[in-house]
């Protein structure tokens, strides 16, 4: 009996919070400014006769300034919830004697029209209770307290969160990127057709039935993220400096795209590395971007005599993610097999290094699962058997480190 008391005890004390010190303090910061903001503006534009503060745009603030990613925060949850959520509350204060029972029935109706209408906003519920309880001045106002001071407090407080979370580069309001699929078919993208998939998500969320203070998108972002540290924690030492290819094919910005084409066909390649005058890299140039550029038609000048030969600049992407020595090989997987095909590996003065392909990364995985599994000397700590052909070069050095 003790022991179940306790536990039952335990379920009442404060859980971690899992911010760190500098979102702390731009909470506070956030919800000072705002709120004096909104308290400033309100008081000049309405006068010291109306309410032109309310209490609920306190709520708001710890929402908008200290959870800005939570659903409830977003910029539809605070108007239209706070907006609703007076309608109604004035709605029963007129036609509702008991003043008990209307504010009770006006927050109950306002929770079942913000889950309908998707705009839960939990001040927004202290919004009903206010035009219920709220006085005089707030029952003398009739439906214009939906527009002030409701309208007008919520709609200040939100310019003031977006600039202030925007200017502190926080992802406000909140902005969630597509998944990838490169090939715009119905297929699922590779990486999500074994193991955690969105579809787990959604069942996992719907059998659990209860709402969480959390969008998909995060909880997915976080379940990745945890199931890549799980990864890196079991296949870490294998980096991209022992997968890499190290004799890279490169061309220049200024060589015509011919060149690029024989290189690509000499070499079996999909991409090629583009380097400058100096030799530090500069981009990349892939097989499928010179071809879509050599069929499409140029644009003559009247002063031009010939038309002017394409260079390797002319399809360059410069903006490629690329991977250092040291990152772990393993955190190209999710990246590589949804839409890159080549990773550049560069130093801290960007001078290119080597390059991985999917072909590198695959057989790297195929090597470092192998390894995993493959039986171990306890006394060496070598393999006690060698594997069947075990490529040479970076797949045999990631399968040493690896076990």
């Amino acid at each position: 009996m003790g022991v179940a008391i306790k536990r039952w005890l335990s379920a009442f004390a404060p859980a971690p919070v899992g911010v760190n010190g500098r979102e702390k303090i731009l909470g506070v910061l956030g919800a000072l400014l705002g709120l004096f903001c909104t308290e400033w503006v309100g008081r000049h534009a309405l006068g010291a006769a109306s309410p032109w503060f309310i209490a609920p745009m306190g709520a708001s603030a710890v929402l908008l300034f200290a959870a800005p990613a939570s659903p409830l925060a977003q910029p539809w949850s605070i108007m239209a919830g706070n907006l609703v959520s007076a309608l109604i509350g004035v709605f029963c204060a007129q036609m509702i004697p008991v003043p008990g029972v209307a504010a009770a029935v006006a927050v109950a109706l306002a929770i079942g029209a913000m889950f309908s209408l998707r705009c839960l906003h939990p001040p927004s519920g202290a919004v009903a209770l206010t035009a219920v309880l709220g006085g005089p001045s707030v029952t003398a106002l009739g439906y214009g307290f939906a527009l002030w001071p409701v309208g007008l407090n919520s709609l200040i407080l939100l310019c003031i969160a977006v600039a202030f979370n925007g200017a502190l580069k926080r992802n406000y309001p909140r902005r969630h990127a597509d998944p990838a699929q490169s090939h715009h078919t119905r297929d699922a993208a590779p990486s999500t057709r074994l193991g955690f998939s969105r579809a787990d998500l959604d069942d996992a969320l719907a059998q659990r039935g209860e709402l969480l203070d959390i969008s998909k998108e995060d909880l997915e972002d976080i379940v990745l993220s945890a199931e890549l540290r799980a990864s890196v924690r079991r296949f870490g030492e294998v980096s991209c400096a022992d997968i890499m290819s190290r004799d890279v094919v490169t061309v220049q910005e200024h060589d015509p795209l011919d060149h690029a084409v024989r290189l690509f066909d000499r070499h079996r390649l999909q991409g090629l590395a583009v380097v400058d005058a100096n030799g530090r890299y500069a981009g990349m140039v892939s097989q499928a971007d010179v071809l879509a550029r050599k069929a499409r038609p140029l644009l003559l000048k009247p002063d031009d005599a010939a038309p002017p030969e394409p260079r390797v600049a002319d399809c360059m992407r410069s903006e490629v993610p690329f991977a250092t020595p040291d990152l772990p090989a393993i955190e190209l997987a999710r990246p590589m097999s949804d839409a890159l095909h080549c990773v550049p590996v560069l130093d801290a003065s960007r001078n290119l290094l080597g390059l991985i392909t999917q072909s590198d990364l695959v057989a790297a995985l195929y090597q470092m699962t192998v390894s995993s599994h493959s039986p171990v000397n306890s006394e060496a700590g070598l393999q006690a058997r060698p594997l069947a052909n075990s490529p040479a070069g970076s797949g045999a050095h990631a399968t040493k480190r690896a076990a």
